[in-house]
């Protein structure tokens, strides 16, 4: 989970009393979604379900310049998405309470990940 990662980046949220936070991953084989925050199970599961949804070594894949992970990686990209808004109320991310904002690597050996964080509001 990485929502606690960016409230830190931007301080400038404390004086927000109603807006909107955007974040976006400047990648094509890693994902952004919001869900359970409390059980780190329900990441486990949904690791699982989506490597089966969206498995690796496919012989129809054409796209493997990077290894048998890189077709795939983008195939969840594009289901789970490249950015969440969350709204902002009196200064905090109005989140559901079970709810988190999670970065999917979707390749076996990612490396380094960039996201853009947009804070809109008065």
């Amino acid at each position: 989970m990485i929502t606690d990662q960016i409230v830190r980046e931007i301080p400038e949220i404390k004086e927000i009393k109603i807006g909107l936070l955007q974040v976006f991953i400047k990648h094509t084989s890693a994902s952004l979604t919001i869900n359970e925050n409390a059980d780190s199970t329900v990441r486990d599961d949904f690791e699982s379900h989506i490597n089966k949804m969206v498995p690796e070594n496919m012989p129809y894949y054409r796209h493997n310049y990077e290894g048998d992970d890189d077709m795939p990686a983008h195939i969840k990209t594009s289901l789970m998405g490249s950015s969440v808004q969350i709204p902002v109320t009196n200064g905090n991310l109005n989140l559901g309470i079970w709810q988190g904002i999670y970065l999917g690597e979707h390749r076996d050996y990612g490396g380094p990940r960039s996201i853009v964080i947009s804070l809109f509001g008065s």
